[in-house]
């Protein structure tokens, strides 16, 4: 797949990336809908991996309130088990999905880990880079999004859980090399976002801790996205299989908020939007 990573952002662009600056300048928590056209998702794998139905949940997800929609073509289940797949494929499942979605009036984020991938999404009308190895693992991601002068989300991983460290600590350290590497490649900082990585590279009690302790990585002065949708540690809590964690993940959800989170990722779009709206209602009734 040829590399697209020297084209300057155009007009096009740029009002993409400004719409996004205007959503997160209105002070409330915007929610990010999760688009998987993957067969092997953890959560939803197959069900809208028809370009059909990809786009049907895409345009009612809009209509339920969406702010963003995140778009994955590759599953990188924070558990485990995901097969990888080749940019070549990766674009093929896009392809029929991706342009279409991208007009029905909300900003798309492409949620992959190649340059190139993320390249083409852009000239095909994603707005937002959402990388889940924060700028780490394709060398050419940082000088992307420097050259088109998009946002991007910028999220903690690890290899593998170890619940010895000190999480926090951790996802910390790894903000400051992500964005050392930023700065190194002409990222504006008030285009970054950074996400702690619910469930990725963590044990359940750290994925709880990391955002018990969301303000700590408020240190960064940037916007913070959480995700926690359906994820595995609210069925240490309650048992119960990724379709039945509605519950736990607004709960999730709305505790992030108040912690300052300014982007919630979440499956269910309808459920989250109306649990933020009546949140914010009864704090500005105090």
């Amino acid at each position: 797949m040829a590399q697209t990573i020297e084209k300057s952002p155009g007009s096009a662009e740029n009002s993409r990336r400004n719409a996004l600056a205007g959503l997160l300048a209105s002070g409330r928590p915007l929610v990010m809908g999760i688009l998987n056209v993957t067969p092997d998702s953890f959560s939803d794998g197959g069900r809208f991996f028809e370009p059909d139905k990809a786009i049907a949940h895409a345009r009612a997800m809009a209509g339920q309130g969406a702010d963003i929609i995140d778009i994955g073509a590759e599953s990188t289940r924070p558990y485990g088990g995901a097969v990888p797949v080749s940019a070549d494929d990766e674009k093929a499942r896009l392809l029929a999905v991706l342009p279409a979605v991208t007009t029905l009036g909300v900003p798309v984020s492409i949620d992959t880990i190649k340059a190139p991938i993320a390249a083409w999404a852009l000239d095909n009308g994603a707005a937002i880079v959402n990388d889940v190895w924060g700028l780490q693992r394709d060398p050419g991601m940082a000088p992307l999004v420097a050259k088109r002068g998009v946002p991007v989300i910028i999220m903690h991983n690890r290899e593998s859980a170890d619940g010895t460290i000190d999480i926090v600590g951790d996802v910390i350290a790894f903000f400051s090399r992500s964005l050392e590497i930023a700065a190194q490649a002409g990222i504006a900082r008030d285009h970054i976002v950074l996400d702690p990585g619910i469930g990725f590279g963590k044990t359940p009690e750290q994925s709880i801790t990391c955002i018990a302790r969301l303000p700590e990585f408020k240190r960064f002065g940037l916007p913070l996205l959480v995700g926690a949708s359906r994820k595995r540690f609210i069925s240490t809590v309650t048992p119960s299989s990724p379709d039945e964690r509605i519950g736990g993940s607004i709960s999730a959800h709305v505790i992030a908020a108040e912690k300052g989170a300014a982007i919630i990722r979440a499956h269910d779009v309808a459920e989250t939007v109306q649990a933020l709206r009546v949140a914010a209602a009864i704090e500005a009734a105090r």
